[in-house]
């Protein structure tokens, strides 16, 4: 009689609940455990917003020796630094991450020059860089400049109608520049019309679409640059020849580049598969989606690009150069010979279908080990413009250009991508549409059905 109060349906419930609520701990005390030591979460944004970038990733996984972010803030603010910086923290065992309220340790904060709050370090190799602002883009670049260190240079040419590195307009180069400072390089414009030769501290020679001719001393200064094993990106416009905006042919230089196995044809490609105008495009800007196997292109097989007033290129090997296609338009393309006239007119008849090669990379052997010529070459000089480099792809295509350029092939990647704006634009009609059928006919509805079921229920 004693023990007949374990058979009892009430201790049998009380075990059961017992038991459960000791599994229930358990499981959650195993999760908070792992949880505290594996760092995980899931982006389920569209554009993965939260999520590091292919370049990050690399970069961060590839480390060999140790690395450290510093983060120097109030103490209420390192929750804000967090949401990125452990992102970091959770890629290698090699990168960690130490937050310091310079009001709480002001001696540190002195050693190190810190003078405001949000200040960000990034030590690596011996060298220590500043992020400028609390985002991927600029802690990202300044690890690449902590790991790589040195100078790298890339010299614009200027004096014959090119792009200007320092204009803020739409067919400007300005946000490229910006691009380029971010990601290790210093940037500055030379005028081979002064002085024809490359200076010996250029380590990438970029020719951004001249309107007039080249003479033959800076074709040579160009020539000798790469043929001793120079870098150089050439971006040459279709000869066009539109109202006031003209641009020469620029036999030299075309010439030149020929030489090299690279045939620039005198023609402009037309997209006619009406894919662009999904994007707001028109036929005169091609939309790229094939890409080859180059280092520089391997990386973009679902990405985009865009080529406004582009020629097309005739790639094949030439005596001591290797060169190679790196991406083409699409088949439903065109190229067009008439140039002299704003409205383009297609004729199947006699314009060219495509596919049409318009980038080309190529390497100049000089006969001594390590020390090959490279260069790259694109039939259009727009694609990076101020109005046009945020689209899609455009920016890393550039950017893995410059880093297989200056043989930093292992930074080639798809970079920090920007926050993207997902507002959405209503006009009047839409505006008034929204507002009877969400504010008056869904309340309207639900009145109706009410008095509805008032009546056949009286």
């Amino acid at each position: 009689m004693k023990f007949d109060w374990i058979k009892t349906r009430q201790t049998k419930y009380s075990a059961y609940m017992a038991a459960y609520i000791v599994v229930i701990v358990a499981v959650l005390g195993a999760a908070n455990f792992l949880a505290n030591r594996h760092n995980k979460s899931f982006d389920s944004t569209a554009n993965k917003r939260f999520s590091l970038s292919d370049q990050t990733d690399k970069v961060v996984k590839g480390l060999k020796s140790d690395a450290k972010i510093v983060y120097f803030d109030r103490t209420s603010e390192f929750q804000r630094a967090r949401d990125l910086l452990d992102r970091y923290d959770n890629l290698s065992p090699k990168l960690s991450v130490e937050y310091i309220d310079p009001d709480k340790k002001p001696t540190i904060a002195k050693a190190q020059g810190v003078r405001t709050y949000g200040t960000i370090f990034v030590e690596a190799n011996g060298h220590k860089q500043e992020a400028k602002s609390l985002t991927e883009e600029d802690i990202t670049g300044a690890l690449i400049r902590a790991l790589k260190g040195g100078e790298r240079n890339a010299c614009f040419v200027s004096g014959s109608g090119e792009h200007g590195l320092d204009d803020s307009g739409r067919t400007g180069y300005s946000q490229l520049k910006d691009s380029l400072e971010k990601n290790n390089y210093k940037t500055r414009t030379i005028s081979l019309l002064e002085k024809a030769e490359v200076p010996k501290d250029c380590t990438v020679l970029v020719v951004g679409g001249p309107r007039y001719d080249y003479p033959e001393p800076v074709v040579n200064a160009i020539k000798t640059y790469v043929e001793n094993g120079g870098r150089a990106l050439l971006m040459v416009d279709p000869p066009l020849k539109m109202g006031k905006e003209e641009t020469s042919e620029n036999p030299a230089l075309v010439n030149l580049i020929g030489s090299w196995g690279v045939t620039l044809d005198k023609d402009l490609t037309l997209d006619m598969s009406g894919i662009g105008q999904i994007f707001g495009l028109s036929e005169v800007v091609p939309l790229v989606s094939s890409y080859e196997s180059h280092p520089i292109v391997r990386d973009m097989k679902d990405v985009a690009t865009a080529f406004p007033l582009a020629r097309s290129l005739d790639v094949k090997s030439a005596d001591k150069v290797s060169a190679e296609k790196l991406f083409s338009t699409s088949a439903n393309s065109y190229a067009t010979t008439a140039l002299n006239s704003a409205a383009i007119k297609l004729d199947p008849a006699k314009d060219k279908k495509g596919p049409f090669a318009l980038g080309a990379a190529g390497t100049y052997s000089t006969g001594k080990d390590n020390q090959q010529g490279r260069f790259v070459v694109v039939g259009s000089s727009n694609w990076v413009a101020n109005n046009i480099l945020r689209f899609n792809g455009n920016r890393d295509l550039f950017l893995n250009m410059m880093n297989w350029l200056s043989s930093d092939e292992d930074l080639i990647s798809i970079r920090p991508k920007e926050p993207e704006d997902r507002r959405i634009t209503l006009n009047r009609a839409q505006m008034r549409m929204l507002f009877y059928s969400s504010v008056v006919m869904l309340p309207l509805i639900v009145i109706v059905s009410g008095f509805m079921v008032w009546w056949r229920r009286r």
